[in-house]
């Protein structure tokens, strides 16, 4: 057992129970909830936050790992609200998401990740909430050059803090590697790393390579759907199935990448999103989960899956 930090203030790892390892409350941009407040109907925001996060709670959920980082708009007060009223832990991260800051463009890997471990050691934004991982992001086209500057502050935040990274990646592109290379270049040991939305491929021999390496792997885009030519969530839990039975059951996780995020304008889109996933937060409880069932997954392999490799993750054992 070990300690790890909710925006509540520290948990036993034991605690994690039921856990979704990549999601959001709200997502936005930066500076959009402090400078356009109007645009983010944030109280609006915050009450459904709480009414889904409670609704999944009686269905057995437990935790999140909100991987909201500045440039998706974090706001740490919210986040911490919707866990308090909704029973559910949320772990919160630090790091840069895609949009990454011009002012980051020419820094220095070090000084980026000075103020990661700040957020990880003393909290975020004066609240006293710290970050329980690190979040960081590379998608189509690969590791860029400022991408590869994030990477490395990551990668050095981690090591001084022992706090995991969790990595935002395009899987068609294979784009883990480059996020993997970068990380033993700097000399991260990978069991302390998550290569996130890799259920948007279904090449077994990419994952299984990338798990080989010794990281875990975020099957978490369910429903799926939101790229053309990427796995519906069937073929995305057959490939889940298949990594099971190959023997990397207990190196996985699953997620949605959901939120709540409601706009002044997001009438349309809710409506959209919620025909796509009326389930929301509890589509992997309702449909992901059965199916692998019925594909011949045992409880002992769902329970690590969704209990036990969340807490081993954060607890950096192998």
């Amino acid at each position: 057992m070990a300690k790890i930090e909710s925006v509540l203030g520290p948990m036993d790892t034991s605690d994690l129970g039921f856990t979704l390892s990549h999601e959001h409350v709200v997502v936005s941009s930066a500076g959009i909830p402090q400078i356009y407040p109007e645009f983010i109907r944030r109280e609006e925001s915050i009450q459904e936050g709480i009414r889904a996060l409670s609704g999944a709670k009686k269905e057995g959920l437990d935790s999140i790992i909100d991987v909201s980082t500045l440039d998706l708009g974090r706001d740490i007060r919210l986040i911490e609200q919707v866990s308090r009223e909704s029973g559910i832990n949320i772990i919160c991260a630090t790091g840069t998401w895609r949009d990454i800051p011009r002012a980051f463009w020419n820094a220095t890997s070090d000084s980026i990740a000075s103020l990661y471990q700040r957020e990880i050691i003393e909290g975020i934004e004066g609240t006293g909430i710290k970050a329980g991982v690190i979040k960081v992001a590379n998608d189509a086209g690969g590791v860029t050059r400022e991408g590869e500057i994030i990477l490395r502050a990551a990668a050095r935040a981690q090591k001084s803090t022992n706090v995991p990274i969790s990595t935002h990646t395009w899987a068609p592109d294979r784009v883990g590697e480059q996020q993997v290379r970068i990380f033993e270049d700097e000399g991260v040991d990978l069991n302390r790393v998550y290569i996130g939305h890799s259920n948007d491929t279904t090449d077994t021999f990419y994952l299984e390579s990338l798990l080989d390496k010794g990281v875990w792997i975020g099957l978490d885009r369910y429903p799926g759907g939101r790229s053309p030519g990427t796995p519906d969530w069937e073929e995305r839990t057959r490939t889940a199935m298949k990594l099971v039975s190959d023997g990397y059951g207990k190196r996985i996780m699953l997620g949605h990448d959901w939120s709540v995020t409601l706009s002044i304008d997001s009438k349309e889109g809710q409506v959209s999103r919620k025909q796509s996933n009326p389930d929301g937060y509890l589509f992997i409880t309702r449909k992901v989960l059965p199916r692998l069932r019925e594909l011949g997954a045992s409880q002992e392999q769902i329970d690590d899956i969704m209990v036990n490799n969340p807490r081993r993750f954060f607890e950096g054992k192998k």
